[in-house]
């Protein structure tokens, strides 16, 4: 797989690049926008990994730039862990992002994570009903009667997960080890009310009274009737 790790902190860089490298991976490593745009336009990837601020201007421009030619995942660094910034990375079409400072292993299963919706082999043509919500999983598209609904990766991934587990009440851990495949104590715990937010916003007629996604108070989520 080749990635494109753009990210002016150098001694970050190196240890990152060091350990992509080790697992197999092979990455191009930029210092700024400019040089990002450059190796963009020269070459194709199977994902970026963006610092948020850079230089000569922010991962957000390179996002776009990317979304916008390639079907490629983005996962986007920040040392600034507030929702406003995390919301508008995805909303930009970012499939995930990792505060700073992060542990590798974190930063590996997310990366593993998010590939495989883009992973078109695993896909399997099965229709999934959650409540009023069609998803299918051929298409990886979610239809709310007629109308398609985009999702981000995460987002999706998480609508499928608690699909899967249709009036069944999930943990919060339980549903970050589905959505990472790791064990909850490297995940920020704040990320999955994020993902949960931003998905009922998406999906529910009442955000602030959900009937799709159900708070169980002191438990967890329940998703479906």
């Amino acid at each position: 797989m080749k990635i494109l790790f753009v990210e002016d902190d150098r001694i970050i860089a190196s240890g990152l690049c060091y350990s992509l490298t080790q697992e197999g991976y092979l990455v191009t490593h930029c210092v700024d926008v400019k040089s990002a745009k450059t190796t963009l336009y020269e070459n194709s990837f199977d994902l970026a990994i963006l610092d948020l601020s850079l230089p000569d201007g922010s991962g957000y421009d390179l996002c776009k730039l990317i979304k916008a030619n390639e079907d490629i995942p983005v996962i986007f660094l920040t040392a600034i862990d507030d929702e406003v910034n995390v919301v508008m990375g995805l909303d930009m079409g970012a499939d995930d992002y990792i505060t700073k400072p992060f542990r590798i292993r974190e930063l590996l299963s997310r990366l593993k994570s998010v590939t495989r919706r883009y992973d078109k082999t695993e896909l399997i043509k099965t229709v999934y009903q959650l409540s009023n919500l069609k998803i299918d999983t051929a298409q990886a598209k979610v239809y709310k009667g007629e109308q398609e609904i985009v999702l981000t990766s995460l987002e999706y991934r998480l609508l499928l997960f608690f699909a899967n587990n249709e009036g069944q009440v999930l943990s919060r851990n339980q549903l970050l080890e589905g959505l990472w495949d790791f064990a909850g104590e490297f995940v920020n715990d704040n990320t999955l009310t994020v993902y949960i937010k931003r998905l009922r916003e998406k999906i529910e007629d009442d955000s602030q009274n959900p009937s799709i996604i159900k708070t169980v108070r002191g438990i967890g989520y329940k998703g479906g009737s």
